[in-house]
Order: structure tokens, then sequence, then C-alpha cells
């Protein structure tokens, strides 16, 4: 196929180039970003109050969190194969919607299963948002400044994954556990709002078909069993099996036809690599944010409200870093910008390394800052990287992807840095971390051939 150039019509359904930037419809998707975000680690905190005012045992409290988790990780996949070729607009109205009445249901829940009941149907409506975010930016703006658009949800999703607890925590002291579930519906509804008023009518998501529901029970329940072993497991022989119970439909399924179109996609656009890199610096970010808060107050004695001071260093870092990050990504490109980005993460966690058992909140700060500054430095344009190379009628597989690989990095960071804190200490578990981060450095600067297969590149999908 011919370059088409920015302004040309793909001659696809429901793709056709940007002519004018839509910030609005890429403001819609970082707030959407970071309360999704939000929602996975702002119920963590809030446990326990969950408990003790539903009277139920810890155990049956933990599913408001893992209600959540295991639909979102389940279902990405899946969603991001079905929304291929058309209907974002429903999909994410519908989706939002959703989010907000599964939270109110949520927060207004009179005994357990009501709660986790809502929760699972959150889930499965934040599984269709994080896949729709990056496509909603790619259809939104140029490519000239894609880095800059991409930015936005990059570094406003993560922020809402740090910034989790501290609102939870504020919102427990002041109001009690229902305001964690209540609290983001105003921002649902507004950005329900602007995405209806927004976003051009795209028509209705292709409806899945009996193979891609087989496919969806595969890879879901296979995902389902993992994320299981790896947050419930801790050493213990009967949740770890969960993990070799989960080999088996994983396989299945990616040696299906299912399976066979996404790492086609995948592998056609060189885009293994890059999904590599976002696991590995989403689970080395997760592993030293586990360590580092468990350290200081268990082990240093810090106080709980010193101890979310040193760790919000990092997020600072991210959120001063990333307008820059999507600047610099549009003027040089987005891979030398997130090779970089990537190098200043892992220098940040190898600092952490040598202070040993003498910590001191200032000296764990500068460290975090730095590691943030390289998040939020490379987290725009290793997104703008994946999304510019994903084929136009695949944009949505590939968002999926990659929220997958994110998803995973984040549960497996914290599980392997439990395992290496039990058996040798802090100092190897923040070695895992600084070892996971450093890896996404050569698997963002290795150079990629692509297969020259599918439309375009420089087109940009939107509705027709």
């Amino acid at each position: 196929m011919t370059n088409q150039g920015p302004g040309a019509d793909t001659g696809r359904p429901g793709h056709i180039a940007a002519v004018e930037d839509r910030w609005l419809l890429v403001a819609v998707a970082g707030a959407l970003s970071f309360v999704a975000m939000l929602d996975m680690n702002i119920v963590n905190v809030a446990l326990a109050d969950i408990a003790d005012g539903l009277h139920v045992p810890a155990g049956t409290a933990q599913w408001a969190a893992l209600g959540y988790q295991l639909p979102v990780v389940a279902l990405l996949l899946p969603v991001g194969r079905w929304l291929d070729g058309g209907g974002a607009r429903l999909a994410l109205c519908a989706a939002t919607g959703g989010f907000a009445l599964c939270g109110a249901l949520a927060g207004l829940a009179p005994w357990a299963a009501w709660l986790i009941a809502a929760r699972i149907g959150q889930g499965a409506c934040a599984a269709v948002l994080f896949v729709l975010m990056p496509v909603l930016v790619i259809r939104a703006v140029r490519p000239e400044v894609r880095g800059r658009a991409m930015s936005v949800p990059a570094t406003l999703g993560p922020l809402g994954a740090v910034t989790g607890p501290a609102v939870g925590g504020l919102l427990l002291d002041h109001l009690g556990w229902r305001w964690v579930f209540l609290v983001k519906i105003p921002f649902c509804l507004l950005a329900l709002v602007l995405a209806w008023r927004a976003m051009p009518a795209d028509g209705a998501p292709r409806l899945p078909d009996r193979r891609s529901l087989a496919d969806a029970l595969l890879v879901g329940g296979g995902l389902a069993l993992l994320l299981l072993a790896l947050t419930r497991g801790s050493g213990r022989p009967p949740w770890v099996l969960l993990a070799v119970a989960a080999v088996p439909p994983l396989w299945w399924w990616l040696r299906g036809p299912g399976g066979r179109a996404v790492a086609g996609v995948l592998r056609s656009a060189g885009l293994v690599r890059p999904h590599g890199a976002v696991l590995a610096s989403a689970a080395g970010f997760a592993a030293m944010h586990y360590v580092v808060a468990l350290h200081l107050q268990r082990d240093e004695g810090v106080s709980a409200t010193a101890t979310g001071l040193t760790v919000l260093a990092f997020p600072l870092g991210m959120g001063l870093a990333g307008p820059i990050g999507g600047r610099l990504a549009d003027r040089y490109g987005p891979r030398p910008v997130a090779v970089t980005g990537a190098a200043l993460t892992a220098v940040g966690l190898l600092l952490l390394i040598p202070l040993g058992d003498a910590w001191s909140p200032p000296d764990v700060a500068w460290r975090l800052t730095l590691a943030g500054v390289g998040m939020g430095l490379g987290g725009g344009p290793t997104q703008a990287l994946v999304m510019g190379a994903a084929p136009v009628d695949r944009t949505a597989t590939v968002g999926s992807t990659v929220q997958v690989a994110r998803s995973l990095g984040f549960t497996l960071g914290p599980a392997l840095a439990t395992a290496a804190w039990s058996g040798t200490g802090t100092r190897a578990a923040l070695t895992l971390a600084a070892g996971a981060a450093a890896l996404a450095v050569p698997l963002l600067a290795l150079p990629v051939r692509r297969k020259p297969t599918g439309p375009d590149r420089t087109t940009i999908p939107a509705p027709p």
C-alpha cells in the first residue's frame, strides 16, 4: 500500500485520518485512566473496614478487590478483539456508565454478596475502558502530536494506581468505606457526557461469535487462575498450583485461531519486545513500591504519614516529567525518549540497593523522584511507540495486549518481591525490582524488523 499521508482516507470502515486534534477526548481518556487505575488500589486500604461494616471475615472482604481485578485481566484480550473495527463511542459510553452504576451499587451494598457482584461488574466495565483509552487517544490527534497525547493517559493511569492508598486513607478517616466506591461517580458521569458529545458516531461494536466466546473462556479462565496464584499464593502450594492449572487453557488459546491472530499482529508489527518492556517496567515499579513502603514502616519504624509522603516522591517526579516526555517524543521520535526514560527509572531503583539497612525518608525520596522522572518521561513515548505501530484495524487488540502486559507486571512484581524478600531480605527484593526495570532498556532499544503487512501506519483510526 502506498503512503497515503495524514489526510487520506484508508478506505476501511470506521477508519479515517484525524484532521483536527480533539484534546477534550485526550483529557477524557486521561481522566478515565486515572479513575480505573485508582480503583485497582484504593479499595485495598478499606478491606478491614469493609469486613467490619458488613460483618464478614477478612478473606471474604478481600473479594471486594479481587472481584474487580479478575474480570479486568480476564476480559482484556477478548474485549480488544471484539472492539476492532468500530463501535468505540457506544462501547466507551456504556462502559463508563456501567462503571459509575456498579460503583454506586458497591457503595450502597447491604451485604457482601451484593458488593462482590457489583465489583465484578465494575471490573468488566473497566476492562473495556482500559482497552479503549489508547484507541481513543490515537483517534483524537494527528501523528505529529501523538507523543504528547499518549503521555496524558500514560501518566495519569499510573498516578491513579500510586495515589490510590493515600486517597483511600483520607476517605476512610473522614467519610467511611462506602465513599471509596462513591467518590469516583461524578468524574465518570462528567466523562460520559463529554465523550458522548465529542466522539463521532461510529456504529455499534460487532457482537462476539461462538469462537470468540470460546476464546474468552480460555484466556479469561487462564489469566484469572494466574492472577489468583500470584495474589494469593505467597509460597503456599495449594494456591501456587493454580499457576500450573493456568497453563493448559492459555496454551490451547495461543494455539487456536484467536491466539494465533493476536500473536501474528504483535509479530508483524514488531511489538513483542515493546510489550516485554511494558511488562518489565510495570513489574519493577510495582515491586519497588511494595518493598519501599513495607520496609520503611516495618523495619525502619517510619510513621505511616512519613512513609506516604516519601513514596509520593515517585508520582511527583512522574507527573512533572510526563508532559516533557510527550513533547520530546514528538520532536525526536518515541523510541529514544522511551529508552532514556526506562534507563533513568532503572538508575533510580538501582541507587536504592546501596542504602543497605539504614534508610531515611530523604535518602529514599530523591531516588524515587529520579525513578519517577524516568517513568513519566518514557511512559507516553512507549505507548505512542506501540500504538503507532499497530495496524489501523487492530488498534483495540494492541491496546488490550499492552494492558495485559502492564496488569501482569503490576501483579507479578509484588509476588516476586515477596519471594525474594522471604529468601534473602530487602536488598534482594530491591535488586529484583531494579533488574526488572533495567530489562526494559534493551527491549526498547534493540531495533525490530517489522513485516511490511497491514495498512499505512500514518493513518489514524476514526469513525466514518
